[in-house]
């Protein structure tokens, strides 16, 4: 029966066919089916997806299961769908920059953190939950709130606008449906549809609520998945109808018709219109019930009530004030604790306390307090100040010094203990815990950090660092305070603030005084009436205090490399450096914590650069030397950190020297103090290697010069010197054949005056004692150079070439003649000096470098030899005597295979 249905439904199908059809039949007849597509397979294999639309539709498949998951409150399929989920947009990521984050995807993100804080807020149901489960919860609400940092902003904005990311997805989804087949449809609707998964749900207040609208959400779409299958029904009874009159070939009945697009297309419409309006009115509702939302950032925060100050009818003295006081400190430090909030309930106190009449003590104890939790407010050190902050803190400092001076009778202290404050007792005088210095130390390291922390070459920079005479106030303020009522170590501090605050700035005022009345006027005079003193009086009557009166090592360390630096920059060379020989600081520096060694480094380079103004190169070369052969002056500076490898240097410890840096206001030029230390070298260097041109053990004054030298020589072309480095090599090859004329172009120029030398105070009186300065090496080098040329030359010649006059000239070829650099003599009547030949000719100075280095080779030999026979230079044992001494040492007896033998024995 079955092959006898079979054969009938072949018939059939062979009438059905056309001609070309049935020639496409496999011969034989042995089939059981004609091989046609179905109207789903052809629409599969008509469609060529893009690759946005795969990516999208992993998404939204990933979307859906956790959906799902959702609903039956599995957290742990949740937890591995969205690590599926991260991978895939991760290979979307491409798609995603293209066309931005999809609106589906932020919406999943805000839904599964709802959802996580819901059940994490919900004790009961955590209660219930499986180990499995419970541990998924914990880790997948940490990973989400991390993850979801990136997109803040989308998130944000759309909770904040819901219903117009519901619009959008819904127009994106019926625009992709366009084209697709109505098989397709009916696939969509077997289960819940891509659009419902990704439907907006508002946060909820209560676990329950949430479920209850994913529940409604179901049924909607439920229905609307009925209504998919009546209009598809509709659709295909309308087509078989019209099958019967209509189409004649199986190709034909693929095909649509326009006017069915179009019906599909209103229907479409209509029915996301319903479905908008009912979802509108569902939130009016929710809004009528429950008010509005709150938004919450970062998951479930710690509430906590503020706690009251005090209840009705309380008697505001003394003693409540200490104890609410003491109540709002003991929150400080605690994680989750309101650090803003705590400072407005201290501010409010106060106010109750003046209301109260309850005496200045109790003010001055509560604003101290104030102030440490404005300090508190940041709890990490990295960090700096908020502006509003830092007013506030600079204020309430000022307030506390106010009502420090205008009352002379209150005491304060660290060491004075809470059981032993007077704060009432007003017959007695009265005594309060707390210390300005450490609040004002503590300022200054802020101020110090804000301007670590800000762009040095922006307005703000120069807007932060107009407070620094606001700070100087107050310390100003603080040491007179502590003048009359400090001790000897606290007047220590106080003065080492305000030198750290005066030592790196250049007393304009006074040197205008010592160059004489011209260029003053009125509001300069006024000025420093009213400063009283000028800044180098100020810090010698400081530092000299601290040298007597300190106790610890480190404060009197640096107030001595703080004056020593101020006297530098003010030029004043010999004090400088005999201040710095008689500390002996140089001996045991490197046992200090690093900010006093990057102050030493300081130091030691404005020496430098004070000796090289004064005409003293070779102390100016002595003092950089250190600096600059290390390469890494950027560093030791604490101008920068230089790229390391991270095994040098972890995150933690480039942290630690990131807060050592010196402000932007106080560095010094790098390229100032690079050029400085080059010159020096060069004016040393270049008369040094022409003494010793064929010495063979000449050595290096400076390695870095030589090695500027050496990468000037290897470029393949040298065209005219641009940067500060090529003007030095050039300015010392010309100095090498004795132009000084060609040196002193290169070195003074205005590409050179632009960059170094109009930058010191007095620059035309460097520039005049570098000109005498390269003048007079220039002579010295010529003189090395071609004195094997002259039999005598005259000075009065050597005072033309080189400009100079005749007792300089007289003055340095004697200084020659006695170090015996220069093997000549002076002729006083004539004025001409007379060279000796004694110095050996080129030729012969080859002949004598060949001879040394035959002798070398001789001695090398020898000393290999005697290593071959076995000569050690100790007692060598003997075939029958032991030992024996020979007049040329301890030498063997016997023949060479005899001793061969016997060393090998």
């Amino acid at each position: 029966m079955s092959r006898f249905f079979t054969t009938g439904s072949d018939s059939e199908s062979e009438s059905s066919l056309s001609g070309d059809e049935l020639a496409a039949k496999p011969a034989g007849g042995n089939y059981s089916k004609p091989i046609l597509l179905s109207e789903d397979e052809e629409d599969t294999k008509r469609v060529v997806r893009s690759a946005k639309d795969k990516r999208f539709e992993e998404l939204t498949n990933l979307i859906k299961t956790i959906r799902n998951a959702m609903k039956i409150r599995d957290v742990t399929k949740c937890l591995e769908e969205f690590e599926l989920l991260g991978k895939a947009y991760g290979k979307a990521k491409s798609i995603v920059d293209k066309e931005g984050v999809p609106r589906f995807y932020i919406r999943i993100l805000a839904d599964l953190e709802d959802y996580l804080n819901e059940l994490w807020e919900d004790k009961e149901g955590k209660k219930k939950m499986n180990k499995n489960n419970a541990k998924a919860l914990s880790t997948l609400r940490q990973k989400i709130r991390k993850y979801n940092r990136d997109y803040e902003s989308q998130i944000t904005s759309y909770k904040q606008n819901p219903e117009q990311s519901a619009d959008e997805d819904e127009e994106r989804k019926s625009d992709d449906s366009d084209g697709s087949s109505s098989s397709e449809e009916d696939d969509d609707g077997e289960g819940m549809s891509a659009a419902a998964f990704l439907k907006k749900k508002e946060p909820s207040e209560s676990r329950s609520k949430y479920l209850k609208k994913m529940e409604e959400e179901e049924e909607e779409d439920s229905d609307s998945d009925d209504e998919d299958w009546g209009s598809s029904d509709s659709d295909t009874d309308s087509e078989s109808d019209e099958d019967d009159g209509k189409y004649t070939s199986l190709a034909s009945k693929f095909l649509k018709k326009d006017e069915d697009k179009k019906t599909t297309e209103k229907k479409r419409e209509e029915k996301a219109k319903k479905k908008h309006d009912r979802k509108a009115k569902k939130y009016e509702d929710e809004d009528d019930e429950g008010g509005e939302w709150e938004k919450v950032k970062g998951g479930a925060p710690l509430v906590k009530e503020k706690p009251k100050m005090f209840a009705k009818g309380t008697e505001i003295n003394h003693a409540v004030v200490v104890k609410k006081l003491n109540e709002i400190l003991q929150a400080r430090g605690k994680k989750g604790t309101d650090r803003a909030a705590q400072i407005e309930l201290l501010q409010l106190l106060v106010a109750i306390a003046a209301e109260n009449n309850l005496g200045i003590a109790m003010d001055l104890k509560i604003k101290f307090n104030i102030v440490a939790s404005l300090y508190d407010y940041n709890p990490n050190l990295a960090t700096y100040m908020k502006p509003e902050m830092w007013k506030k803190c600079l204020e309430s400092i000022d307030e506390l010094l106010d009502i420090l001076f205008a009352n002379s009778n209150i005491f304060i202290g660290e060491n004075i203990l809470e059981e032993s404050e007077n704060l009432s007792n007003f017959d007695q005088p009265l005594r309060v815990r707390g210390c300005i210095l450490t609040l004002v130390e503590r300022m200054d390291e802020e101020f110090t950090k804000i301007m670590q922390n800000t762009d040095p070459h922006s307005q703000e920079y120069v807007d932060h660092l107009k407070d620094e005479a606001r700070v100087c106030g107050i310390i100003g303020r603080m040491q007179s305070y502590l003048q009359e009522k400090g001790t000897t170590e606290e007047i220590c501090r106080g003065y080492l603030r305000r030198v750290l605050h005066t030592y790196y700035k250049f007393d304009y005022k006074a040197h205008q005084r010592q160059q004489g009345p011209a260029g003053d006027s009125k509001s300069e005079q006024d000025q420093a009436e009213n400063e009283g003193e000028d800044s180098a009086v100020l810090m010698d009557r400081l530092c000299k205090y601290i040298y007597a009166k300190d106790r610890t090592d480190r404060i009197r360390t640096c107030a001595i490399l703080c004056h020593i630096y101020h006297h530098a920059l003010h030029s004043r060379w010999f004090q400088a450096r005999d201040l710095m020989l008689m500390s002996h600081l140089q001996d045991n520096i490197q046992h200090a914590d690093p900010p006093v060694q990057i102050l030493y480094n300081r130091t030691m380079v404005q020496l430098g650069i004070c000796a090289f103004r004064q005409g003293m190169i070779k102390d100016a070369h002595n003092a950089l030397l250190d600096i600059q052969s290390s390469g890494r002056a950027k560093e030791l500076l604490g101008q920068g950190l230089l790229m390391r490898s991270m095994q040098e240097r972890n995150q933690e410890q480039e942290k630690v020297e990131k807060r050592r840096q010196v402000p932007f206001h106080m560095h010094i030029n790098l390229e100032l103090l690079e050029c400085v230390y080059l010159v020096s070298a060069m004016l040393l260097e270049i008369p040094y290697m022409a003494a010793h041109e064929f010495d063979a053990r000449r050595r290096m004054i400076s390695k870095q010069f030589h090695h500027q030298l050496r990468v000037g020589e290897r470029q393949p072309l040298l065209g005219p010197p641009e940067s500060m480095r090529e003007h030095v090599v050039a300015a010392s090859k010309a100095m090498k054949m004795g132009d000084w004329r060609t040196c002193h172009r290169f070195i003074i120029n205005e590409k050179m005056n632009g960059k170094v030398w109009d930058l010191f105070p007095e620059a035309d009186k460097v520039r005049t004692m570098l000109v005498q300065k390269i003048q007079e090496e220039s002579l010295r080098t010529y003189l090395f150079t071609y004195s094997s040329v002259y039999d005598s030359i005259s000075m009065e010649i050597l005072s033309d070439m080189f400009q100079l006059d005749l007792p300089t000239v007289h003055s340095i070829i004697s200084k020659m003649i006695i170090n015996e650099e220069l093997m000549a003599s002076l002729d006083q009547p004539t004025q001409t000096v007379v060279m000796h030949r004694t110095e050996p000719t080129a030729q012969q100075n080859m002949a004598l470098q060949l001879a040394e280095k035959l002798g070398n080779l001789v001695e090398n030999n020898e000393r290999v030899f005697d290593h071959k026979q076995g000569t050690y230079g100790g007692y060598f044992r003997d075939q029958k005597d032991g030992y024996r001494k020979n007049e040329g040492g301890y030498m063997r007896r016997g023949g060479y295979r005899q001793q061969e033998r016997q060393a090998n024995y």
